[in-house]
C-alpha cells in the first residue's frame, strides 16, 4: 500500500488549501474499512494528530482545528482529503496522512504546508 499526499503550498493568512491523499495496492473493501488520518508536524513540535475518519464516517477534529478544516474520504476513489480554511502562521507544517487498518499502518511522504503573508 502506498500513500501520495498533495495539496500542500504556500498560502496567506486566512487562506484556503485542499490536502489530498491518495491510496494504491489496497482493495475497495479494505480501504472502505481503514481509518484515514492527517497528521502535521510543525518544526521544533511532536507530530500531532489533526483530524481523522473512522470506517462508517464518523469525524474527528483537533480543538485547534475545529471549524476551520475539514477531513472527508472517498472510499471509491481510494481517497481522503483534508479541507483548510481561516488558515493561520499557526497552522505552517508538514501534513502527513496515515492509513490503519486493524494493527497495520502506512504513511505517506508529507506535504508541506506554509501559511505566511
Amino acid at each position: 500500500v502506498q500513500l501520495q499526499a498533495s495539496g500542500g503550498g504556500l498560502v496567506q493568512p486566512g487562506g484556503s488549501l485542499r490536502l489530498s491523499c491518495q491510496a494504491s495496492g489496497i482493495i475497495f473493501s479494505t480501504f472502505r474499512m481503514a481509518v484515514m488520518n492527517w497528521y502535521r508536524q510543525a518544526p521544533g513540535k511532536q507530530r500531532e494528530l489533526v483530524a481523522n475518519i473512522t470506517t462508517d464516517g464518523p469525524t474527528n477534529h483537533a480543538d485547534s482545528v475545529k471549524g476551520r478544516f475539514t477531513i472527508t474520504k472517498d472510499n471509491r476513489k481510494r481517497a481522503a482529503y483534508l479541507q483548510m480554511n481561516s488558515l493561520s502562521p499557526e497552522d505552517t507544517a508538514v501534513y502527513y496522512c496515515n492509513l490503519k487498518y486493524g494493527v497495520i499502518e502506512y504513511w505517506g511522504q508529507g506535504t508541506q504546508v506554509t501559511v505566511s503573508s
